[in-house]
């Protein structure tokens, strides 16, 4: 684990728990290959069971592996971004810009015309 105060995202957190599972079932695979490399014999009781465990550890680590895989193709990076709408918000802007500078021009035409027109 970091010495970092900041606290570390959910993804992190699923991922260091995936970590140290791998570690428990490799640890499983290890003493399994003492006991059977002891020289009087495996306790077969002994390396069933630890072989239970290690084969209940890599089912675990492939279900939340292909959870955070999933999890990970259903990721929206602009999701909680505001760009797009800021950018409509700026483009909306400029438009009616470009329509009240229309509409001055055809103010300023009218009254020319009221103006100079037959009296």
């Amino acid at each position: 684990m970091t010495t970092s105060t900041q606290p570390q995202s959910p993804a992190l957190l699923r991922l260091a728990h995936v970590e140290r599972k791998i570690v428990q079932a490799v640890e499983f695979a290890g003493t399994v290959m003492e006991e059977l490399a002891n020289a009087g014999g495996p306790r077969m009781e002994f390396v069933t069971t630890q072989c239970h465990e290690f084969m209940k550890s890599m089912k675990d680590i492939q279900t939340v592996l292909h959870e955070e895989i999933k999890s990970m193709c259903e990721y929206r990076p602009y999701e909680n971004c505001d760009y797009i709408p800021r950018m409509g918000g700026e483009i909306s802007l400029k438009k009616i810009d470009c329509v009240l500078d229309e509409l001055q021009k055809l103010e300023d035409t009218i009254n020319n015309y009221q103006s100079s027109g037959p009296s």
